[in-house]
């Protein structure tokens, strides 16, 4: 730390020296005196006029990073119209005027006033103008100007990732690019050194190596062997200054790992390998595994295994196991112990992958030898054939020997053998066997057209070692006898037509036997003896197994016989023959002339007047068919008609009431009180009803209310009609009322005509014409008695 701040201090002294220099060279290079009257001549003897300049430059520079107590001196503006006497005033502004820069204006020094940092701002534009104190009239045009923030070596460099990761494959040649790392430096890389950097290895080596300038890490050794050591740390630094003494430096890890390459061949850690196996193993079973190591890993890791020599070739095969990478020796065919003992397997084990670069390493593939011992094992009976077949005659006697069975223990001490029927397949128990020397006999007497085939299982069993059985399938072939005699192949029933002619064959019939065919190869069909003369029948064999039956005689009646049974002697051909008798049944039957069956039955011709069953149905279908329509008639006629308005039951509003007494008139106080006619619902404005549904509850309207008890009749109907016009919800149609009860002592009398045409009265109708229009009529009908009896 410390010969850094030396060197930092003796860096600002420099470029302090360096500034005073540049500023002295900058006012003797760019300093121009003002230039009056002079005058240019351009192309074409074109005169050009020179504007004036008081003073002309390019740039200043300050250095960056200055931390001394006082304001640095940038530069001084000078006017060569400026006389020193304070009345020319100098005016700085542009980027950080008044802020990082400030300028005396009376003197134009420019000064600094904070620290700067190139790395955030490496240049500023200025600009300045020299006007009149008094007037602040510009005494020439503004000038611009560039300061420029110099330099200094204030930024280490950085690398562009604090940690790297290569791979390089393992023996690579020295020299071979492993990976290029990159730093960067904020200083200004235009100006000096301070952004120069040389890269250097500071861990690593031996192995590899960095280029300065690049930065490239190379490979440094020959023949870096990956199984010895596969990763390496490498730490590269970059310094700037070129590298020189007094630079800065950062740093970096890469982390080199080698790739592996098929280097190595597989090795067998040992030379012979001792595996034993038991006779009583299966092909396919594990005998044992080899595993030859190869340290490569990969596909360069991979060995495939191969038997390639040895007695034992035939009975073993070897696979490769790719996950474990060994080699699994299985069974391939059965082995005896008391064949042979022992075999002996040569195996190889061989890259599967190759490097050609590295074939001189080879060869790449290893071999052992591998011996097999086999093992004793006590193994169960061995029955000299895999299976037996016997054959014995059905109905044969019980005790007789069917066949016999034969086992021997294949080990050396030969053990004694029983021998037993497995009784799950001989359930019905026809047989038995010796247990000493395997033969099988019947127990009772077998039916071939039962059962033709018998399957069984015996058993061999040590008998000092019962563990051990062996099991054999025996299957007993039952051998035909002609036993069963043949019969009709169906249930026949012939049928023959009344007009039937001699000779006319009117049913083929055939055989059926249950024994073999050897048995009965053809059939042999006859008529019994004692009717081999039978007046209406006869018989003819057709000698294929199959006889025609004919009609001897012409003329036949169903009103004397309808039903024949015609006995048939079958016979077959076995040794010796059976012969069964069958009864043929025979129908005579109406036909046509063309011989086609009408009828069977002889009851068409007793009962001629009769009706058919089918008639008779048909009948009484019709007749059933009727009843319901009646039914459903009468059903309907008693349905009544539901109402569309709902009635409460105890409203009496709009029903049809009638009175058959008048009352006593006005006077009568148990007259029907006239309130009974208002109608207590429509007031509220709801009427139910089943024909429509109101959208809306009816609301009486302002003003209109219901008639108080009043004799006013036409008030009472006006009122009433004005409501059932108003109301949405009143029924479509008009209600009947008949008021037949007046009352006593009415003015007017009774209303009624029943007895207008046989009573005199005298009374005066004339205050009808009181009432109103609506009872206009009846006051012309009734009002004027005079004019009537006059007219009359």
């Amino acid at each position: 730390m410390k010969e850094d701040h030396c060197l930092h201090a003796a860096l600002i002294c420099l470029g302090m020296l360096y500034y005073s220099h540049a500023i002295t060279t900058e006012k003797l290079n760019h300093t121009r005196p003002s230039l009056h009257g002079h005058h240019e001549k351009g192309k074409e003897g074109q005169v050009l006029h020179r504007s004036k300049r008081g003073w002309v430059w390019n740039q200043f520079f300050v250095i960056e990073e200055y931390t001394g107590p006082d304001p640095v001196l940038v530069g001084r503006l000078h006017s060569d119209i400026d006389s020193g006497d304070g009345n020319i005033k100098y005016i700085l502004s542009g980027e950080g005027a008044g802020i990082i820069f400030v300028i005396d204006d009376k003197s134009g020094n420019i000064h600094a006033t904070k620290t700067l940092d190139r790395e955030e701002r490496a240049q500023y534009t200025l600009t300045a103008q020299a006007v009149d104190r008094n007037t602040n009239r510009p005494l020439e045009p503004p000038s611009e100007f560039i300061v420029k923030v110099q330099d200094i070596n204030d930024n280490p460099p950085e690398f562009l990732h604090e940690n790297y990761h290569a791979n390089v494959p393992e023996r690579s040649n020295v020299g071979t690019s492993v990976i290029q790392v990159t730093a960067s430096d904020a200083d200004d890389p235009t100006y000096g050194n301070s952004a120069k950097l040389v890269y250097s290895i500071l861990e690593g080596q031996p192995y590899f190596s960095v280029e300065a300038q690049t930065g490239i890490i190379r490979t440094a050794l020959p023949n870096m062997d990956r199984e010895a050591k596969e990763e390496y740390h490498v730490v590269i630094q970059a310094k700037d200054m070129g590298g020189h003494m007094g630079g800065l430096s950062g740093t970096t890890k890469v982390t080199i790992t080698l790739t592996d390459v098929n280097d190595n061949p597989p090795k067998f850690p040992q030379s012979v390998y001792q595996m034993s196996v038991s006779e009583a193993a299966v092909p396919g079973e594990e005998v044992g595994r080899v595993k030859a190591k190869d340290p490569d890993i990969g596909e360069n890791g991979l060995v495939a295994y191969s038997i390639i020599d040895g007695d034992g070739m035939d009975m073993f095969e070897i696979t490769t196991d790719y996950e474990t990478q060994e080699g699994v020796v299985k069974l391939k065919k059965l082995l005896d112990f008391e064949t042979k003992k022992s075999y002996s397997l040569k195996v190889e084990a061989a890259n599967v992958h190759i490097d050609p670069k590295f074939i001189s390493n080879g060869p790449f593939k290893d071999t052992v030898t591998v011996k097999i011992a086999v093992e004793d094992a006590d193994e169960p009976p061995v029955f000299l054939k895999p299976s037996y077949i016997f054959e014995v005659q059905e109905n044969a006697a019980s005790g007789t020997v069917v066949g016999k069975v034969h086992a021997k223990d294949p080990d050396a001490a030969n053990s004694a053998i029983r021998y037993s029927i497995d009784r799950h397949t001989d359930l019905e128990r026809f047989f038995i066997i010796n247990a000493e020397d395997g033969n099988i006999k019947t127990i009772k007497a077998l039916d071939r057209e039962e059962i033709a085939w018998h399957n069984i299982s015996v058993f061999a069993v040590e008998v000092h070692k019962q563990h051990q059985e062996a099991k054999v399938p025996v299957a007993i072939k039952v051998v035909d006898v002609n036993d069963n005699a043949p019969k009709f192949a169906a249930a026949y029933e012939a049928f023959v037509c009344e007009n039937a002619r001699s000779n006319q064959q009117f049913i083929t019939i055939s055989a059926d036997d249950k024994d073999d065919s050897a048995n009965g190869p053809r059939f042999i069909f006859s008529l019994p003896p004692e009717i081999i003369h039978n007046p209406n029948f006869t018989l003819r064999d057709n000698r294929d197994n199959t006889a025609s039956v004919l009609v001897r005689r012409e003329g036949f009646s169903r009103q004397k016989q309808d039903l024949y049974l015609l006995p048939i002697v079958i016979s077959d051909g076995g040794l010796p023959p059976m012969s069964s008798t069958n009864t043929l049944t025979i129908r005579v039957c109406g036909c046509d002339s063309n011989g086609s069956m009408l009828s069977c039955n002889a009851e068409p011709y007793i009962l001629n007047a009769g009706l058919s069953t089918g008639a008779l149905i048909a009948i009484l279908a019709c007749i059933v068919i009727l009843l319901v329509i009646v039914v459903l008639f009468v059903t309907l006629k008693r349905q009544k008609k539901e109402p569309l308005i709902v009635f409460e039951e105890e409203d009496v509003r709009e029903n049809i009431i009638t009175y058959d007494d008048e009352g006593g008139g006005e006077e009568d106080t148990e007259a029907f009180d006239i309130a009974t006619l208002q109608n207590p619902d429509g007031i509220n404005g709801f009427i139910p009803r089943k024909d429509i549904k109101p959208e809306y509850q009816y609301m009486p309207r302002p003003g209109l209310r219901p008639a108080p008890n009043s004799v006013d009749v036409d008030d009472f109907i006006n009122t009433r009609i004005q409501e059932a016009d108003n109301d949405p919800t009143a029924p479509p149609y008009d209600s009947i009322q008949i008021y037949g009860y007046e009352g006593r002592g009415s003015v007017a009398g009774s209303l009624s005509s029943l007895e207008s045409a046989t009573t005199d009265s005298d009374l005066d109708y004339d205050y009808l014409q009181n009432w109103g229009p609506r009872f206009k009529k009846l006051a012309d009908l009734y009002g004027s008695k005079d004019t009537f009896d006059d007219d009359s």
